[in-house]
């Protein structure tokens, strides 16, 4: 599938109960030659309402993240901005997570999407995201810190922007993460 499919399909999809409360399903956002992609867990309801992952108090905390990277959502060469998708393009009812039959109803919308940004890196964001890309139920403090792979692109994990905001203690580690990916998808120098 091509984008245009890809979007109709996802637009179209009546897999799993979730999108009977749906407003809109969240597709994702960005350029789509985006040298990084951010993966999210599950939209929330002003994500619903917007289509567009990472809205509200958590989107500009990623913003502002991104852009403390040199990195925006905005326009911008495809080295300097980023993709962001979710696992899950519906919102789960009253913001609970996402159950393991819906991110499995999801996954194959999410792998195509990686496949057509072809990224450089992916910055997992959040215990959902984490867990279904690398297929692990170890928590995000025993991930993070080191390169995983999904897909054959390096992955970092860190804490979703919604969690840092609750827990401003760990936001130095997310730096940590966020410093780490841009090591990681630096070119290595030449001898």
């Amino acid at each position: 599938m091509d984008w245009p499919e890809l979007r109709d399909t996802v637009v179209a999809c009546t897999a799993c109960k979730l999108c009977e409360g749906r407003r809109q399903t969240v597709f994702g956002v960005g350029n789509e030659s985006a040298h990084w992609m951010i993966v999210g867990e599950a939209p929330g309801e002003q994500e619903d309402i917007q289509g567009e992952p990472f809205v509200g108090k958590s989107g500009q905390l990623l913003d502002n993240m991104l852009r403390a990277i040199g990195l925006t959502r905005g326009e911008a060469e495809p080295s300097k901005q980023v993709y962001i998708a979710n696992t899950v393009k519906c919102r789960p009812p009253g913001n609970r997570n996402p159950e393991p039959a819906e991110l499995a109803q999801c996954e194959a919308f999410l792998v195509r999407q990686v496949e057509l940004v072809k990224p450089k890196i992916i910055v997992a964001m959040g215990r959902f995201a984490v867990q279904s890309l690398l297929r692990s139920s170890e928590p995000i403090g025993r991930l993070r810190g080191r390169v995983h792979q999904y897909q054959g692109v390096p992955l970092i994990v860190t804490y979703h922007p919604a969690y840092l905001l609750r827990n401003l203690e760990d936001k130095a580690k997310a730096w940590e993460d966020l410093c780490l990916a841009l090591e990681v998808s630096r070119p290595a120098a030449g001898p």
